[in-house]
């Protein structure tokens, strides 16, 4: 069985390596021709993932026509991303076996990673990999537990077994939708979480923050159709823990750099922020209450000053829980 990973930022190297360790080939796609070159002479990516070596048993290429013969493709393609890489790659990645490991709605289309595979791909079963994790975790071999959701049961099993290794273990589920947006969801209460230590407004704060934003990732998504288990595991509550409480969450930290008025590196991929604003447009259109995702919108789109935002909130009609 023939492992590709298609990315090779911090996340999709991690992986890389993580699977290397098990004695197996794995091939590793960068975009920049430079980098790919960069990787393979000093067998590291410095620019993404420094201090990991890339074990002998990864081969790097910018060559995407190298990884036609994987037979498991790893798409760690950032979300906004990933529909113009599938448009252009779709014979390479056309009867593989696909893992999505990309967290978010597509802010042009409001579609998740999964939809967005089975739209290029008539009767596909994409998978998708998600969980509580820092890449920097899984490349240093520190224990890490992930969950694959695949909507038929057979394949995500297989999935499974190919890509569990010593040191990371993965969770099977049918349910796509809960796993996609838990995965997607959580990344925009996070940025949330981290405005409001930025802002200095205390722990006590943000654990209001990660309760009342868990009551609406479960609104959403159980209108969608998923399950609240699902929401209750890895790629809900424990992937909303992770990236609201550690300062390795990008999403923790483009929230903080708001919530104290200071610029952020442009470099840096925050999923979340796209996302909020997708999630709050699917929200209004669909009369789901979300307040924490429509006020992370409209920080990120400036729309709101976060004093504003805060009295907002907090200015809401008294309820039950």
């Amino acid at each position: 069985m023939k492992i590709a990973v298609l990315g090779a930022g911090a996340f999709g190297t991690a992986l890389a390596v993580a699977l290397a360790r098990e004695v197996r080939p794995i091939g590793l796609w960068a975009r920049d021709p430079k980098h790919a070159a960069e990787m393979m002479e000093a067998r590291a990516n410095d620019r993404r993932l420094p201090g990991v070596i890339l074990p002998e048993l990864v081969s790097v290429s910018a060559e995407i026509a190298d990884f036609r013969m994987a037979d498991v493709l790893l798409l760690a393609i950032p979300m906004q991303q990933l529909a113009s890489f599938v448009a252009h790659h779709r014979q390479t990645l056309d009867s593989k076996a696909l893992v999505a490991c990309a967290k978010g709605v597509d802010l042009q289309t409001g579609r998740g990673p999964l939809a967005i595979l089975r739209a290029a791909f008539s009767g596909s079963h994409p998978a998708i990999l998600t969980g509580p994790s820092f890449a920097a975790d899984i490349a240093r071999g520190l224990p890490t537990a992930l969950t694959l959701a695949c909507d038929d049961d057979a394949i995500g099993a297989r999935l499974q077994d190919q890509l569990s290794t010593s040191t990371l273990r993965l969770y099977r589920t049918t349910d796509t939708v809960g796993a996609e947006l838990g995965g997607a969801l959580k990344n925009v209460i996070a940025i949330a979480a981290g405005v409001v230590i930025g802002a200095g407004l205390g722990d006590s704060a943000r654990a209001a923050l990660m309760t009342r934003g868990f009551a609406e990732m479960g609104r959403l998504a159980l209108h969608m159709g998923a399950r609240a288990e699902t929401l209750s595991g890895l790629s809900g509550l424990g992937d909303l823990v992770l990236t609201c409480t550690s300062e390795q969450s990008r999403n923790f930290r483009f929230g903080h750099a708001l919530g104290r008025a200071e610029a952020f590196d442009a470099c840096t991929t925050v999923e979340g922020a796209a996302t909020a604003k997708a999630v709050a447009a699917i929200a209004h259109a669909q009369n789901i209450d979300m307040p924490i995702a429509a006020m992370v919108a409209a920080l990120v789109d400036g729309r709101i000053a976060v004093g504003d935002a805060v009295a907002a909130l907090m200015a809401r009609p008294l309820k039950k829980e």
